[in-house]
Parts: C-alpha cells; structure tokens; sequence
C-alpha cells in the first residue's frame, strides 16, 4: 500500500529537497502550500509549482493572510533594499510555525493524512526561535498529546550545506527554488536565508 503524506511546500530549497526525497521512494505526497500575506507569495507559489517533480500532486494555496495583516515585519511588507536598513528582529512572525504545524494538522487530518512532512531546518537565525529543533521538538509533544497527525522534518537537525548536498544527490532544480526573506522578485543576497543558501551552495561547490 502506498504511503500518503502531506508536505509542506514553499518553493524554497529544503522543502523541495523533502519532497525529491519522498518522491523516490514512491510516497504519495499531497503538497500544502501557506499564503500568509508574505510579499513574495506569488513567486513562491510560481516556483513551487515550478521545481516539485512533475508527476507530484499539484500543490492546494491555502489563504492564512487575514491573521497577519497589519504586521509591520518585513516579511509581510516589503523593504525598499536600496534605503531601508533591515534587521534580523524586522523579519520574525510570531507565531508562523506554531499556526503553520495547527493548520497542516487540521487539512491533513480531513483528509485522513496522519503524517505531514516538513523542510524545516534548525535555524541559526537569532530571531527564529520558531524554527529551532527544540522548538519543533516541544510541538511534537503538543500534537502527540492531542490528535492523531505526525510530523516529520527529515533535516531538523541538519545545515543547510547538508541539504544542498542531498539535494545535488536527488537532482533537485537547485537554481530555481527560492526562500528569499527581503525581496519579492528576486534573492538579495544579503537576508539570512540568503547568506546560508550561499554559503552553503559555496561549501558544496555549486557556487
């Protein structure tokens, strides 16, 4: 019998390289993907239905905009890069990965999915204590205690050099994910997201 999972899918590196993963070992993946009110959120939803291997289930948009509106975080309202200085406390969301995990549980479980896989990665950002290990280690206690849906995060504990390596591995489209924090269009370079997939992308030789 076929595995079924839900992922979550942003279009970004780690996240596809999860859903390359699962593909190769035949799984049966239904891809969910947030609009938060993120100001890049038409790129994202471009390239993930752009670098997901082509007979993958399309992914489901799913509108959670509403809640952040009126959020002054960068992530929702975007920098001009040329005059703005941006900070790393100007990009955190509180709350996106706890409401993320709450609202895969709820779609997955009506569609009787009982796992839901995550590109999350212990982050080295200061300011994403959201997107640490142990963070994410206290939500599985919250979701084991209170339903039947699991999660998975196959890189929770992994650097972003050793995703892009696995990726390389999987032939993920490298090159055309994206996970950029400060511009809508195109990366900046100069975001922490930006600075760990370029380091990382150095470390294994694509750069």
């Amino acid at each position: 019998m076929t595995k079924k999972v839900m992922l979550l899918a942003s279009g970004g590196l780690d996240s596809t390289t999860v859903a390359f993963g699962l593909h190769a070992e035949g799984t049966d993946v239904s891809p969910l993907f947030f609009d938060y009110g993120q100001h890049c959120v038409e790129t994202e939803w471009n390239r993930v239905n752009e670098v997901l291997p082509a007979d993958m289930k399309r992914p489901e948009r799913v509108n959670l905009s509403d809640l952040f509106r009126g959020s002054k975080s960068r992530l929702i309202v975007e920098a001009d890069l040329w005059n703005d200085n941006v900070r790393d406390d100007d990009l955190y969301i509180p709350y996106r990965t706890l409401l993320f995990y709450a609202a895969a549980a709820a779609k997955a479980q009506t569609l009787g999915i009982l796992e839901v896989y995550t590109g999350f990665i212990n982050s080295n950002h200061a300011k994403e204590i959201d997107c640490t290990a142990e963070f994410m280690n206290k939500l599985d206690g919250l979701t084991d205690a209170i339903g039947p849906v699991r999660f998975t995060s196959p890189f929770r504990y992994s650097s972003k050099t050793e995703v892009a390596q696995e990726a390389i591995r999987l032939g993920v489209p490298v090159g055309r994910t994206f996970s950029c924090q400060a511009s809508s269009k195109l990366p900046c370079g100069a975001c922490p997201n930006c600075v760990e997939r370029l380091e990382a992308l150095r470390q294994t030789g694509l750069l």
